[in-house]
């Protein structure tokens, strides 16, 4: 895979075995917003909505990133890191092809974007589509037609993200977080088209 710099970043494609350095970028947010899904003619679509109080998540609290090589057979996984200089910036971890992983529905064609993480000193400045756009070429080459991403109406920054990438909001579960009740989650699906 051709890996194009952005800006002064350059990007490296690797394993999933040692996670230490892609999990020292914290996965975590604050908001005083929250997504409302709405159902017209079987298509979902968000709106957001003010909260009374901010709210704040750390996804790296509720599961740890370094224990993933340990739980799943992450052989047929990929880290995309995003370096600055010597600096990690950003990562993104594709998934496919893995028994037992829900997510991947048994599907040997269906890429899972598992975890997308950028510094936050260096958010909104193209990293992540970046990532994005190469975690789809991985993804392709990997003989995958379909991406599919996991997040939750109390992310709208990552909810925007995932629809200005072009995926489109598939399904709406709550309670599909017994540890989290209030949370709903949202799956975003991406046809992966073919490059000639």
């Amino acid at each position: 895979m051709v890996l194009p710099p952005l800006q002064d970043l350059r990007f490296e494609v690797g394993p999933v075995d040692d996670l230490r350095e892609h999990a020292a970028i914290r996965n975590a947010f604050e908001t005083r917003r929250v997504c409302k899904v709405a159902a017209q003619g079987g298509v979902l679509s968000l709106t957001e909505e003010d909260l009374p109080h901010a709210f704040a998540k750390d996804y790296d609290r509720l599961e740890d990133p370094r224990q993933w090589p340990r739980l799943f057979d992450t052989s047929r996984w990929a880290l995309i890191s995003a370096w600055r200089g010597d600096t990690r910036v950003g990562g993104v971890i594709v998934a496919r092809a893995t028994p037992g992983v829900d997510m991947l529905e048994g599907r040997s064609d269906l890429a899972a974007l598992w975890d997308l993480r950028v510094r936050a000193g260096e958010r909104r400045q193209g990293v992540g589509s970046q990532l994005f756009r190469l975690a789809e070429a991985w993804a392709r080459e990997q003989r995958c037609t379909e991406l599919k991403v996991e997040t939750q109406d109390t992310n709208p920054a990552a909810c925007a993200f995932y629809s200005r990438q072009g995926c489109s909001l598939a399904q709406a579960r709550q309670g599909a977080y017994p540890e989290l009740p209030e949370e709903v989650q949202l799956i975003w699906r991406k046809l992966l088209e073919e490059t000639r």
